[in-house]
């Protein structure tokens, strides 16, 4: 991992002070410190194999802020970490974290050692990490927080104030607040702002939102992260199926889920399979498997270029001038198709678009796809025309506009093919589409040819 100038000078002092066993100074330099640039710092040491120096600094800090600091890690860093951890200390770190951030360093546990932290933990707060352990990955119930404050229905708002006064020390957040009826089911929301203004006297469910933006456990995390964007919530609430409030979704979660998810559909864009962790991280044998499937798939699928030009062999060797413009009409074709599955992948990412609008879309792409090649076409025929006069000029024009539009067409078309076979739309973008159009943009180029160069 690669840190900032200032990181890196900091780290620099917490070592010196370590190999020095100079307390003061490692006191005042962790004090300074953000809870996240120490969990940066020793992440950058973890993959320098200075574990023992990481362990080192990590125990230095208060048991709140160690929790803290390991928040902030990779499951990886976060097992590195407590390797050598009694089982007394990690569970006193467990506790002091918060419940998501708790489940998912259990379920990064081996088997036994879950079962020897389970052994010591308190019967509520044992079934509460089995709970929120439970969900699927990449689910609603596996990123929220049980860390909300619920009032039941009925309370009044002075009777209210003193349970968010209870609560709040182990809420993700208090700015909103959730009723709940008997049962635990959702019935309403409220801001700790309206609460503090309201009479005293009065109840919550005079003052309580009854419509409430929620989602379900088993709700994707892609879609989640869309509904806070979408409405900017500071937290999401979560049911489970009988309409039972379970937990919340925070909105700096959600952050981490769209840069999660963007940075895997760049990656799937550029045919690079899922990462299991950062590109600075990730060992040179996994990198290589992540990304050697698709190239090679892909060479296959060049082969159709060359038995395209195999094929035409005739001609070319009548026109060689063809053989010039060749790399330019497929390179334009390619640009264009990577640039219209780009615009349709992320349109139907962030939910702009759907298979509903494909008729509406492929019209507009339609007329500007032509627009494009037609002004491709007229910046390149007079290059054409002084190298190999007019008839060359003329094939070189219609095919760049052919190709052109073919190419954004196929882009535009194909995320939605992807996307109805039940495939990742990212898929294809840029390599996989620019294969498809240098196989079909040879036989576009040297058909068009043919037919002009013939007459």
């Amino acid at each position: 991992m690669l840190l900032d100038e200032n990181l890196n000078h900091h780290m620099q002092e917490l070592l010196e002070a370590l190999e020095q066993d100079d307390q003061t100074s490692l006191e005042q330099s962790l004090k300074e410190l953000r809870a996240a640039d120490i969990a940066e710092i020793l992440a950058s040491l973890i993959d320098n194999d200075a574990v023992p120096y990481s362990r080192s600094l990590l125990a230095r800090l208060p048991l709140d802020r160690r929790a803290s600091v390991l928040g902030h890690m990779h499951n990886e860093e976060q097992l590195a970490l407590i390797g050598g951890m009694e089982d007394e200390g990690l569970l006193a770190l467990l506790e002091e974290m918060g419940s998501d951030e708790r489940a998912d360093l259990y379920k990064a546990l081996d088997e036994g050692r879950r079962e020897a932290l389970l052994r010591r933990m308190a019967h509520q707060e044992r079934e509460e990490v089995k709970r929120l352990a439970s969900y699927e990955e990449g689910t609603a119930g596996a990123l929220m927080t049980s860390g909300y404050v619920a009032i039941p229905t009925g309370m009044t708002v002075s009777r209210a104030m003193m349970r968010v006064r209870q609560t709040a020390p182990d809420a993700e957040t208090i700015y909103q607040l959730y009723i709940v009826g008997p049962n635990g089911e959702l019935e309403g929301t409220m801001s700790l702002r309206m609460l503090m203004v309201a009479s005293p006297a009065m109840e919550v469910d005079e003052l309580m939102i009854r419509d409430v933006i929620h989602t379900n456990v088993n709700t994707l995390q892609e879609d989640v992260a869309r509904i806070v964007a979408r409405y900017d919530l500071l937290a999401l609430p979560v049911v489970d199926e009988a309409g039972r409030l379970v937990g919340i979704i925070t909105h700096d979660d959600a952050l981490d889920v769209m840069e999660f998810e963007a940075t895997e559909d760049i990656h799937k864009g550029m045919s690079i399979g899922a990462l299991d962790d950062g590109i600075g991280r990730v060992s040179l044998p996994s990198l290589y498997k992540k990304r050697v499937t698709w190239l090679v798939l892909l060479v296959f699928g060049n082969l159709f270029s060359g038995a395209g030009l195999a094929y035409f062999e005739d001609m070319i060797a009548a026109h060689v001038a063809l053989v010039f413009f060749l790399p330019l009409l497929i390179g334009s074709g390619g640009n264009a198709g990577a640039q219209a599955a780009t615009l349709m992948v992320r349109g139907m990412a962030t939910g702009e678009v759907g298979v509903k609008d494909w008729g509406k879309l492929l019209s507009r792409e339609l007329l500007v796809a032509g627009a494009l090649g037609l002004t491709m076409a007229l910046a390149v025929s007079p290059i054409a025309y002084l190298r190999a006069g007019d008839a060359l000029a003329v094939v070189i024009a219609l095919s760049m506009v052919s190709i052109v539009l073919f190419g954004s067409l196929l882009g535009m078309c194909l995320p939605f093919v992807l996307d109805r076979l039940g495939w990742d739309p990212a898929t294809a973008s840029a390599p996989l589409v620019t294969t498809l159009i240098d196989a079909t943009g040879v036989i576009i180029y040297f058909s068009i040819a043919v037919m002009v160069l013939d007459i």
